[in-house]
């Protein structure tokens, strides 16, 4: 049985109004009146805004991110769709050359369902769905000075902001402020111990832009997608995302050495020198309407706050505040989700205000946090000076094992929904050892490999190729 608290309904606080905040908001309405504090002005229709310069970029939800998502806003897929987002199956609706090479193949299955579109829309609806529950508050241009408490119990916020400066009170605050959290500054000024932190960074610019995708390419193309390998370097990648009002997304990516540029001019050809050119080929018959953004904000980035030896009652932390994550893997949106539902499930069976409920919150969501971390990092440890170590045997040999398991899965429908079960975060990376798929890696049979992009005749004629 869940614990019960007593007395009046609780106040709680949620720093930082993204998808995360808006998440974790919705699910504390359920046990609390609750403050969502934002020092942006957030935009009532999807549209860009300063606190979130990622939103040009290229994002998708994986499926296991978007059953969290469900579970949290029940109907919300729906309502997304509505507006224009597209449920890719993405054995079939993706064209992805692996980072060792190989074409997948597409197979019919509709097992992983992700979600796409632009950013600014996913979180626009997310936003107009939470705001609407009578227990959430929006307190905009609102920004967090300090925790209020002690090293035993946090009791509230101090922030400044357009209506003066103050103390809000709490018996929750949920930092859910993205990359840029002081959480680490604000538990050492209580007289905690420092935060352990790990940072991976493999150099990686990003470089994207909007295109009108030419008509006759109409809602169903695929994702197209080139991987960077990072035994290769500099590695270089892109993805077209095709997203709502007919438009693809399309984001360039390169680590040190070989970052794409902001120089419109340069685009294409930056694509044209990937791996594979075609993504450069199907941009020649589409028409830019925006110019090229570029970011550096990439790096891996992880709090390992479930370890401090000392935690305060009433303050926990989720989404990119606790690990930002390469966005070439995709996974930052799911791990966020998936962390709001472990929140959702402790406090299913803890009082909000129990003095050991944000430790649970804390220990409960770096599960997803850790499984998105090992799935990038496993990765860019790779790339030349991406850590002060060079990776070492286990590492290596870990990475040459996953090279094997994405051959069979470009090459054999199980082999390959078993790599979606991991990669969509459903299930955990033991998944890949399962007998099942260790026979379909060493002695399964396979597919010849594809010596081109597996579009079919009817997508080349429409993308003009």
């Amino acid at each position: 049985m869940p614990e019960r608290s007593s007395g009046r309904r609780p106040a709680a606080l949620v720093i930082g109004g993204g998808m995360t905040g808006m998440l974790a908001a919705a699910v504390l309405s359920d046990h609390a009146d609750v403050t969502v504090v934002e020092s942006d002005v957030l935009p009532r229709l999807p549209a860009p805004r300063k606190g979130l310069p990622q939103a040009r970029h290229a994002h998708l939800l994986w499926s296991g991110g978007v059953r969290a998502l469900e579970n949290l806003l029940p109907g919300i897929t729906d309502r997304l769709v509505t507006r224009g987002a597209r449920r890719v199956p993405i054995m079939s609706g993706m064209v992805s050359k692996a980072p060792s090479g190989q074409w997948f193949r597409r197979f019919d299955d509709a097992r992983h369902l992700n979600l796409v579109c632009s950013r600014d829309l996913l979180d626009s609806t997310i936003r107009t769905e939470v705001l609407r529950l009578p227990r959430v508050t929006l307190r905009e241009r609102t920004e967090l000075i300090a925790l209020e408490g002690d090293a035993d119990r946090v009791t509230g916020v101090r922030v400044r902001g357009s209506v003066g400066d103050g103390v809000l009170s709490a018996a929750l605050v949920i930092d859910a402020t993205g990359r840029a959290s002081r959480a680490p500054v604000w538990l050492t000024d209580l007289g905690l111990p420092p935060v352990e932190e790990r940072v991976v960074d493999a150099g990686v610019g990003y470089a994207s832009r909007f295109y009108r995708a030419p008509a006759s390419t109409g809602e169903d193309f695929p994702i197209v997608n080139v991987q960077a390998d990072p035994r290769r370097p500099p590695g270089r990648g892109g993805i077209i995302l095709p997203v709502e009002e007919g438009r693809w997304l399309v984001t360039l990516s390169g680590t040190r050495g070989g970052r794409p540029s902001r120089d419109n001019g340069e685009f294409v050809p930056f694509a044209r020198s990937l791996a594979h050119p075609v993504i450069g080929d199907l941009l020649a018959g589409a028409e830019p309407i925006s110019d090229v953004v570029t970011t550096h904000s990439t790096a891996n980035k992880r709090r390992y706050f479930e370890k401090s030896p000392r935690w305060p009652a009433g303050f926990a932390v989720l989404g990119d505040a606790v690990a930002g994550y390469n966005p070439v893997y995709g996974h930052g949106l799911t791990a966020a989700a998936q962390s709001v539902l472990a929140l959702k499930r402790v406090l299913a069976g803890h009082a909000l205000d129990s003095p050991e409920t944000a430790r649970h919150i804390q220990r409960r969501a770096a599960r997803p946090v850790g499984q998105a971390w090992d799935l990038a990092v496993g990765q860019d440890v790779l790339y030349p000076g991406a850590t002060d170590e060079t990776p070492g045997r286990l590492e290596r040999v870990a990475a040459g094992f996953i090279d094997r398991a994405v051959d069979a899965g470009a090459r054999n429908p199980h082999a390959l929904r078993v790599l979606l079960d991991v990669m969509s975060m459903e299930r955990p990376p033991a998944r890949l050892l399962a007998p099942d798929m260790l026979f379909r890696v060493f002695l399964g049979r396979k597919e010849p490999l594809l010596d081109g992009p597996p579009l079919t005749e009817a997508e080349r004629k429409a993308a003009g190729l």
